[in-house]
């Protein structure tokens, strides 16, 4: 079952968090973005944090279960969708405890340490030959 949109802008809601959190679709769920660091998924209508010991503590009885089949487990967030205080805290903790994004990649022009250029070309116009 997909997650519907009111239980996304709940979510959302109750994190108080503005524009630094941003849902963006994600293989029919959402995945959830805080400050540009992926570390939540909404799925079925459920919350699932990705799993630190930091947001571990913060919850009085920790779940952990797959947000989808395959998937490694994750902290499943219940209790903590009516707290707004205590769901900012888990945002924010997590986000915390994770390492920043890496950059985005270049996409790669053929080997590395090659020039580029296609063999036999000396880099010299044809009228310097």
């Amino acid at each position: 079952m997909a997650t519907d949109r009111q239980f996304l802008g709940y979510v959302l809601e109750q994190a108080g968090l503005g524009d630094a959190l941003a849902a963006k679709p994600m293989f029919g769920e959402y995945g959830l973005y805080l400050d540009g660091l992926f570390l939540a998924v909404v799925a079925d209508n459920q919350l699932f944090l990705k799993p630190t010991a930091e947001a571990r503590a913060l919850l009085p009885s920790p779940v952990e279960a797959p947000p989808y089949p395959g998937a490694s487990p994750w902290l499943q967030v219940d209790e903590a969708l009516d707290e707004p205080g205590l769901l900012r805290r888990l945002f924010r903790t997590t986000s915390a405890a994770l390492p920043p994004p890496k950059p985005a990649g270049r996409a790669k022009s053929g080997k590395s340490g090659k020039s580029g250029k296609p063999a036999g070309a000396s880099g010299r116009s044809p009228a310097s030959r």
